[in-house]
C-alpha cells in the first residue's frame, strides 16, 4: 500500500467519528492562495478528501496574496463569499469581529478529531475572537535568512559561519554582490501590501518595538539599513514591488546570494536550487539583542453564509488531522505539537522550529490591515526617499496610535 493509500485509509477511519449525512451531492467553494503545481496544500487535501467524501466536490479558486484582503472584503460585501477559505492569520480576527466568519465552537463541541487545547498559543490566537473560535490553523510557519553556500566559499566567507547580526549581513551582502553576474547580495520583499510589513516588523520587534510601537531608535536604524542595502545595490530595485514569492526566486536561479523567506520555500527550492544552501535564524542588530520572527501562515475558515457549514467543517477537521505532514510535503511548521517522521531538510527544520520560538502574532487586531498598512506605507516612503526613515515612521505611529487608541 502507497504512503497516500495509508494515509488515507487511516483518515477514513479517523473520520467516520464524525458523520454528517447529505442527501445530496454538495459543492464546497474554496478560495486559496496556494498553486495547484508548487505544491498546492489545499489542492491536494481536497482530491484526497473527495476520495473519502465522493458526494462533497469542489470548486477552487487561486487567488493573488496581493489581491486577497480586497477580493475577499469585496466578496463578503456582495454575498458571494466562499464556504471555506485560507485567511491570512492577522486578517482572521476582522472578519471574525464583523461577523463574516462562522464560529465553529459548536462544532468543536462535537467534534472527536480537533483539540483545541493541543494548539499552540500564537496560531491559537489569530482563530480566537471574543471567546469563539472562528478557524484552525492550517499550519505556522515564520521567516529566516537562506544563503548560497557556494557563493560564501567563492568570495572566501565561512558558509558555516552565515551573517548574525545587521552588520554582518550588510558586509556579506557586499561581498556577495557581483555585477558582472547579475548577482545581487540579498533578495527580501518591501513591497506595499502585508508581506513587507511580514518581513520588516520582526527587525522592529527584535530592538524592543512592536507593530504598535515603530518609530523607535531601532526601527529607525533598520530601515535606514534597508534603504542602505537599496541604495548600494545590494538588493534588486525590484525589492520594492516584489512579492516573497517571486524575491526568492530570484535565490533559486543563482541571482541572488541571500535571501530572507520563510519554510514554505523549501518544496520548490529542493526542485529548483542547484547548489548547496544554508539557512539560519534572522540577524539581530547586535549580539545579545531579543530574537523576534513574523507569525505566518494562515486560517482555514468557514464563511458565515456558507450553505454547507456541516460539510465545510468536516473538511477542516481533515485538514487539522493531517498536520503531521505539513513539514514534508508543504514546508509549513505544524501548530500543534506532532510526530515529524524523518523530516526533510533536517537542518532547515531545526531552525524553523527554533525561529518559532521567537515568532510573534501580527496584532491581533480587528484593524490590522490599517496598521500594517501604515507600516508598509512607511517602509515604501523611506526607500523611495520621499522621507527619512525617521519621518516615515513617525508618521506610520501617529496613523497607528490613531487605530490602536480609539
Amino acid at each position: 500500500m502507497s504512503k497516500t493509500a495509508m494515509l488515507l485509509a487511516g483518515a477514513i477511519g479517523l473520520l467516520g467519528s464524525t458523520v454528517f449525512a447529505s442527501a445530496e451531492d454538495v459543492t464546497l467553494d474554496v478560495w486559496t492562495i496556494d498553486r495547484e503545481s508548487d505544491p498546492g496544500y489545499m489542492y491536494v487535501m481536497a482530491q484526497e478528501f473527495q476520495k473519502l467524501h465522493p458526494d462533497i466536490k469542489f470548486n477552487i479558486k487561486h487567488v493573488e496574496f496581493a489581491d486577497w484582503a480586497n477580493d475577499i472584503t469585496r466578496a463578503v460585501a456582495t454575498g458571494t463569499a466562499p464556504d471555506v477559505a485560507y485567511v491570512d492569520n492577522p486578517n482572521t480576527p476582522f472578519l471574525s469581529s464583523k461577523g463574516a466568519l462562522l464560529d465553529i465552537s459548536p462544532y468543536l463541541k462535537d467534534s472527536k478529531i480537533v483539540d483545541t487545547s493541543k494548539i499552540f498559543p500564537g496560531p491559537l490566537s489569530t482563530v480566537t475572537w471574543d471567546g469563539k473560535i472562528y478557524g484552525l490553523p492550517r499550519g505556522s510557519n515564520t521567516i529566516a535568512l537562506y544563503y548560497n553556500k557556494d557563493m560564501f566559499k567563492a568570495a572566501g566567507l565561512d558558509p558555516e559561519k552565515p551573517p548574525q547580526t545587521w552588520a554582518d549581513l550588510y558586509d556579506a551582502a557586499k561581498k556577495l554582490t557581483d555585477p558582472a553576474k547579475n548577482v545581487y547580495g540579498l533578495a527580501f520583499s518591501a513591497n506595499a501590501n502585508e508581506e513587507g510589513t511580514f518581513q520588516f516588523l520582526p527587525w522592529i520587534q527584535s530592538t524592543g518595538g512592536n507593530f504598535d510601537k515603530v518609530n523607535g531608535e531601532g526601527a529607525v536604524k533598520a530601515l535606514e539599513l534597508w534603504q542602505k542595502i537599496i541604495d548600494e545595490k545590494l538588493a534588486s530595485p525590484d525589492t520594492l514591488i516584489r512579492g516573497q514569492y517571486d524575491s526568492f526566486a530570484t535565490f533559486n536561479a543563482g541571482n541572488a546570494a541571500m535571501a530572507i523567506s520563510g519554510p514554505w520555500e523549501l518544496p520548490r527550492m529542493s526542485k529548483d536550487a542547484k547548489f548547496d544552501v544554508g539557512v539560519t535564524l534572522l540577524p539581530i542588530e547586535k549580539e545579545g539583542d531579543a530574537r523576534a520572527s513574523a507569525l505566518g501562515e494562515g486560517n482555514n475558515v468557514i464563511f458565515a453564509k456558507s450553505k454547507h457549514p456541516k460539510e465545510a467543517f468536516m473538511y477542516l477537521e481533515y485538514m487539522y488531522s493531517q498536520m503531521p505532514r505539513v513539514w514534508n510535503e508543504f514546508g509549513f511548521v505544524p501548530s500543534y505539537p506532532v510526530d515529524v517522521k524523518d523530516p526533510k531538510w533536517p537542518a532547515e527544520y531545526a531552525v524553523f522550529i527554533e525561529s518559532m520560538k521567537y515568532a510573534r502574532a501580527r496584532g491581533p487586531s480587528p484593524d490590522w490591515a490599517k496598521i500594517s498598512k501604515a507600516i508598509s506605507t512607511a517602509i515604501q516612503q523611506a526607500l523611495t526617499h520621499q522621507a527619512d526613515a525617521q519621518t516615515a515612521l513617525n508618521t506610520a505611529q501617529t496613523t497607528i496610535d490613531g487605530i490602536v487608541k480609539k
